[in-house]
């Protein structure tokens, strides 16, 4: 009975199989991914999340380092050992069974200027991981919108692969009745041949970047469907606009470069400081032995004993130092002249994304009344078939251009998304587009 149970279990779970994988496809064409959904999972899931967070921390912890100096630092020990004659120091401290020493900065110009660089490398952290996730955002959006022109490609390819399959049977019929040469049945054969070609080229490139969205998203590549209604609408960009001072404001790279400028001027001071006095608050407690031969060598022996104070230091004569302050000014000149250089490479780009917008919307509209005048083309095609003047294989040459100029039409399109979704990232105003409300 229990060898029947058996067999029954696994006989209707092979015919549940097929269906509810067949479900599953389903159910991922019914429910497509949402674009605002890819980017949220896409910052959540990648891995530059965690080393933006750790990186975070490390630099936080550095600017409690340096803050920490003005607290007293205490450590507890012990200097036990014998004396024979007079009680010499262990590590600087007198022989005791028992010490507490602490000490604490009270004036240190150096110190508040290291931890005024370690506040500016805390801001160089976040600017760089504010551009790491312009980074996940960036791609992520680009590998959707290519995908999703890509599937509308595939679906006038397919179309198209129809009509070459149509163009050639006429063209077979045409040279069996003598109307045409062998020549142009192998021209049509051609054709088909290139539209298979151009079918695999494009269904690999739209199976590289499912598989890519799968990795930055964490979903299988399989229930990866895009959602041309959920794509934000690009905004318009003037070309009387200052963008680049916009870039300049906002751009995460700009902001780094600064930040570590600031960091270096920082660091160049507090070497420069080094030379200036310095005052700690300093003390120690220690329980001392008489087997260390104190009341021999003292008039008075006492078994616990404070001392509490202040140590000040007046740098005098230190070649050394100076060497080194003098070596990160320069550095820090270095660093303003390379954030200088990252303003300028800021702007220049900036302006080229903003003019070639310009261009590439242009080149799309030629695209898009190229693509009309096909359409056109393929009706009078028709009036012309219904008087006469033109055959069927007429008819079928004009899909074929027509469907090439949609094509066309297509890939300008995503020139044109893509140097916008560039030029957004540029003024920052990226992730306000991609998880903003959906306005198509």
């Amino acid at each position: 009975m229990k060898l029947y149970a058996r067999v029954i279990l696994v006989a209707a779970w092979t015919v549940a199989l097929p269906a509810t994988l067949l479900a599953q496809d389903s159910s991922s064409k019914d429910n497509p991914l949402a674009f605002r959904t890819a980017i949220e999972l896409a910052i959540k899931n990648s891995t530059t999340s965690g080393l933006a967070q750790a990186d975070l921390q490390h630099a936080r912890a550095g600017v409690s380092q340096t803050k920490d100096v003005f607290l007293p630092q205490v450590v507890l020990g012990s200097g036990l050992g014998a004396s024979y004659g007079f009680p010499l120091s262990l590590e600087g401290a007198a022989p005791s069974i028992f010490n507490v020493n602490f000490q604490g900065a009270l004036i240190n110009a150096a110190q508040r200027n290291n931890i005024k660089a370690a506040k500016s490398e805390v801001d160089v952290t976040t600017a760089q991981n504010a551009d790491r996730r312009n980074d996940v955002i960036m791609e992520t959006a680009l590998d959707y919108v290519q995908l999703d022109l890509l599937e509308s490609s595939l679906s006038i390819q397919r179309e198209q692969q129809q009509s070459a399959q149509k163009f050639q049977d006429i063209v077979a019929q045409r040279v069996q009745a003598g109307l045409d040469s062998p020549v142009d049945a192998t021209r049509a054969k051609l054709a088909g041949a290139r539209t298979r070609l151009d079918i695999a080229q494009t269904q690999a490139a739209a199976d590289q970047l499912r598989l890519r969205l799968s990795q930055l998203t964490g979903l299988p590549a399989a229930s990866i469907q895009t959602s041309t209604e959920s794509i934000p609408e690009m905004p318009s960009v003037a070309q009387d606009q200052d963008l680049p001072a916009e870039a300049l404001k906002n751009n995460p790279v700009v902001k780094v470069a600064d930040a570590a400028a600031m960091a270096k001027e920082f660091r160049a001071r507090a070497e420069r400081k080094q030379l200036y006095p310095e005052v700690d608050f300093v003390g120690q407690f220690a329980v001392l032995a008489r087997f260390n031969n104190y009341d021999e060598f003292f008039q008075k022996f006492q078994r616990n004993n404070v001392t509490a104070g202040v140590a000040i230091r007046f740098p005098i004569f230190n070649p050394v130092q100076r060497a080194i302050a003098e070596a990160a000014k320069a550095d820090a000149a270095k660093s303003r002249k390379e954030a200088q250089n990252v303003k300028e490479q800021v702007s220049v780009d900036t302006l080229r994304l903003q003019r070639s917008v310009q261009q590439l919307a242009a080149a799309r509209e030629v695209a898009q009344l190229e693509h009309q005048l096909t359409q056109s083309d393929i009706e009078a095609t028709h009036a012309k078939i219904a008087g006469g003047g033109a055959s069927l294989k007429d008819e079928e040459n004009a899909r074929v251009v027509e469907h090439e100029r949609y094509t066309a039409y297509l890939s300008s399109s995503f020139e044109l998304d893509r140097a916008q979704i560039q030029l957004m990232r540029q003024i920052g105003e990226l992730e306000s587009w991609a998880l903003g409300p959906v306005k198509r």
